[in-house]
């Protein structure tokens, strides 16, 4: 009687890219529902008609390309880049936002270079940063989180965050809309950060209501990830220990000057979202252990700067995508040695 063979080394992870994206997809639920609580059913309004123009999109670029639909859209690496793009955006963006964003990422940030694992930089956040930079009124208008603002009506139910997001005539809803705590702590030039929490009543414990709700729930699903081994712990840990050394280097305590304490930034804006949804990205980071840790540290170092002296409080699509031009070179001079010879030296690369 034959037995079947099977030697090492063994995989204990999931390979193939439809299972992949399946668990990213599960794994951003618990943010999602954090977000859908918190600030209405706009967030799952946006996840659906992203998804079904990615899905459009993906099957006209597939047929143009000459390629088998049916076989391709079933990897769900569409659906992924829409429901990460749609999470980014403010949940009563109107819907041509959605579509033009949504479109560009498809179109331009992943079929324009060969289509999946092609693609040098992260598609949802090229969709983003064109958003941002287009239209940056829609780009900013974040509904006002729960139970902040006297007589704010309850958050929108599905069908009226579907008028809203459309636009249907006489609707007659609306979404209050206020900054969110990034962009106050970055206009803020007068105030104590104590003062600026006491007279917004967007803040909460360590950033903002919903917030740091979402940051949480975002982290569980990074964290699942982590357990299925989707993808390792090099750049999602590095990315936050190096925003937290940089965010308490920097930490005066709560001056009219402060950039915001640890907390605060762990737990503001997308920056667990982007630690473990983004910043993991398989295709655009770099690919060895070592890389992953420098690719980390440049996006969390990025991320500080840019939310405190640059232009954008949440600044986590601007650090990915230039970290992304970076990836090539990481992995040039971090190559792991072959199995079995010793770590090629300086004149050994020279001479090769």
């Amino acid at each position: 009687m034959a037995f079947l063979r099977i030697t090492s080394p063994h995989t204990h992870a999931p390979t193939d890219t439809s299972t992949v994206m399946r668990l990213v997809l599960a794994a951003t639920v618990p943010g999602v529902l954090a977000l859908t609580y918190f600030f209405g059913a706009g967030v799952l309004v946006n996840i659906i008609w992203a998804s079904i123009v990615a899905v459009g999109c993906e099957a006209l670029m597939l047929k143009a390309r000459g390629y088998k639909v049916s076989f391709f859209l079933k990897d769900y690496s569409a659906i992924v880049t829409a429901t990460l793009l749609a999470i980014a955006i403010p949940p009563y963006a109107p819907y041509w936002v959605v579509l033009v964003g949504t479109a560009f990422s498809i179109i331009i940030g992943k079929h324009l270079y060969g289509g999946l694992g092609n693609n040098p930089f992260n598609p949802a956040m090229i969709g983003y940063v064109v958003l941002l930079i287009s239209f940056p009124v829609q780009m900013t208008s974040w509904a006002a989180p729960i139970n902040t603002l006297p007589d704010q009506p309850s958050p929108l139910g599905l069908i009226d965050a579907i008028a809203v997001n459309f636009g249907f005539a006489g609707a007659g809803v609306d979404a209050i809309t206020m900054a969110t705590p990034l962009d106050v702590l970055k206009q803020n030039t007068s105030l104590l950060v104590s003062d600026v929490w006491a007279a917004n009543p967007q803040f909460g414990r360590w950033a903002g209501i919903g917030w740091e709700s979402a940051n949480f729930w975002f982290a569980i699903g990074g964290c699942y990830l982590l357990y299925r081994k989707v993808f390792t712990w090099h750049a999602p840990i590095t990315m936050l220990g190096v925003l937290v050394f940089w965010s308490a280097l920097f930490y005066d305590g709560g001056s009219s000057a402060s950039g915001g304490s640890p907390m605060f930034h762990l737990f503001s804006g997308a920056t667990m979202f982007g630690a473990f949804f983004i910043v993991t990205d398989p295709v655009t980071s770099s690919t060895s252990n070592q890389g992953k840790i420098i690719y980390g540290a440049i996006i969390g170092t990025l991320l500080y700067l840019i939310r405190v002296w640059g232009n954008y409080p949440d600044a986590i699509a601007f650090a990915v995508l230039l970290a992304n031009f970076t990836a090539p070179l990481i992995d040039y001079y971090v190559q792991p040695r072959t199995y079995g010879h010793a770590k090629a030296s300086s004149k050994d690369k020279e001479q090769s």
